[in-house]
C-alpha cells in the first residue's frame, strides 16, 4: 500500500472541529469520538468508515481499491 495517504483531517458534523488523524492500513475505523464535543461519529450509510464519511482523504483500503466509499463488509 505504498504511496497511499495515511493521514486525514476529520471534521465533526456536530461542532465543526477538525483533527488530523492517522488511518489504519488494514481495517476500517467504524467509530470516532470528537475531541471537542465528544460526539461519537459513525460512518454514513454506504461508507465503510469514519474517514470515508468525514475525512479529507478516504481510508487506505478504499484508496488502494478505488472503491466508492466501501472497502470491506460490515456486520
Amino acid at each position: 500500500m505504498s504511496g497511499l495517504a495515511l493521514q486525514s483531517t476529520l471534521t465533526c458534523p456536530h461542532c465543526g472541529h477538525q483533527e488530523v488523524e492517522s488511518m489504519p492500513t488494514d481495517a476500517c475505523q467504524w467509530f470516532y469520538e470528537c475531541k471537542a464535543c465528544h460526539a461519537l461519529l459513525r460512518p454514513k450509510a454506504g461508507d465503510c468508515c469514519v474517514f470515508c464519511s468525514y475525512g479529507t482523504v478516504p481510508c487506505p483500503p478504499v484508496q488502494a481499491t478505488g472503491a466508492g466509499g466501501s472497502c470491506c463488509s460490515r456486520g
